[in-house]
């Protein structure tokens, strides 16, 4: 009887919590018979006694000039924290900042770095299916069309149901660094509209406006972060697959590797095909297309050499060489060069080929 009657009273208890609706939510909980409280009055000390030592620790402070008087009890409106996430390698926010603004690092040299924020700022409106009313990229400003949303509740006790609509604007302001390499987004809240029960109500408290504004912030960096990791597994992918390449020359007309990859791709890619042939890269500079490494003979144990040739085996002697890797259009020029940078020749560049060519095409070399 006792564990029936638990069940149900836990029932009954959830449906009455379910029930609350978006205000009632955000009102405290308890009793409000504080309201009637008056300001307690100093001690009276007798004046042949000593006055006793007060203790301010647990003293209210005083309130500003521009605190609002009248948000007390039912009126005051209770919410749990909400913060900027800067999920995106790269990003944080400043301490303490109580504005809506996410600074992004520059992670990727592809794209200036404010062409990669607005590129996937303009992609979250458009999966969202929320226009553009105006995009200035000189003043790096964009103002949203009116972004709205349906909230349906549906109360059992009365078998009926109420609506709440909602329609806002935003206006998103970047802020770029001198450098180019640290950029900030930034986002205000411009109009807002409320519809429940028919009645249109204007949001005018400060607590509201940046929760909406923190809110939409939050996911445009959410929908930037899988952005990333979207085209981070995809850039994956490429480089595990295998590359097709073919004998030509670079800018400069000496003999290369012609990989049919694009650059940021082919780099990679080169990195794991060095490592199965034996080299160990021992320096580089991406941005200068420049790697050092030494041969130090392809993989394979001494007992499994002794009874077959090596695959992977190059006819090079175990000595420091450097590769120079450059663009050329969709495609990248890889160039073999000695110690002191004279690229090798045709007849030796072609003696490598095959086996270079052979281990660039393999699916799944290990990352």
């Amino acid at each position: 009887m006792t564990s029936k009657f638990l069940v149900c009273s836990l029932v009954s208890f959830t449906l009455l919590a379910a029930c609350s609706s978006v205000e009632e939510r955000e009102i405290a909980s308890g009793s409000f018979e504080y309201l009637k409280e008056q300001p307690g009055q100093q001690i009276a000390i007798p004046a042949d006694l000593d006055t006793p030592n007060f203790n301010d620790s647990y003293k209210l402070p005083s309130l500003g000039a521009d605190a609002p008087r009248d948000k007390m009890g039912k009126e005051l409106k209770v919410y749990s924290p909400i913060l900027v996430l800067p999920l995106v390698a790269g990003s944080h926010v400043e301490e303490g900042s109580k504005l809506a603004t996410v600074w992004f690092d520059k992670v990727d040299d592809s794209q200036p770095l404010d062409t990669t924020i607005w590129n996937s700022l303009l992609a979250f409106l458009e999966d969202q299916g929320i226009g553009v009313q105006s995009f200035d990229r000189e003043k790096q400003q964009l103002i949203s069309d009116w972004m709205i949303f349906t909230e349906k509740e549906e109360h059992w006790y009365t078998w009926s149901e109420s609506e709440r609509s909602v329609g806002q604007r935003f206006e998103f302001n970047l802020e770029l660094k001198p450098h180019g390499r640290i950029a900030s987004l930034s986002v205000a809240l411009i109009d807002y509209k409320e519809k429940a029960d028919q009645d249109a109500t204007e949001l005018t408290q400060a607590s509201d406006v940046r929760r909406q504004e923190v809110d939409i912030l939050n996911q445009v960096i959410d929908h930037y972060e899988h952005e990333i990791r979207l085209a981070t597994a995809q850039l994956i992918q490429k480089i595990r697959q295998g590359l097709t390449m073919e004998m030509g020359v670079d800018q400069d007309g000496d003999p290369a590797f012609v990989v049919d990859a694009e650059y940021d791709v082919a780099w990679p890619r080169l990195l794991l095909v060095l490592r199965k042939l034996g080299f160990d890269v021992k320096d580089y500079d991406k941005s200068g297309g420049l790697l050092f490494v030494k041969y130090n003979g392809a993989e394979g144990g001494w007992w499994s050499n002794l009874w077959s040739k090596n695959e992977y085996a190059l006819p090079l002697a175990t000595e420091e060489y450097r590769l120079k890797i450059a663009e050329a259009g969709p495609k990248t020029t890889v160039t073999l060069l000695d110690n002191e940078s004279k690229a090798f020749t045709v007849d030796k560049l072609t003696d490598l080929y095959k086996t270079f060519s052979r281990t660039m095409a393999a699916d799944d070399l290990d990352i």
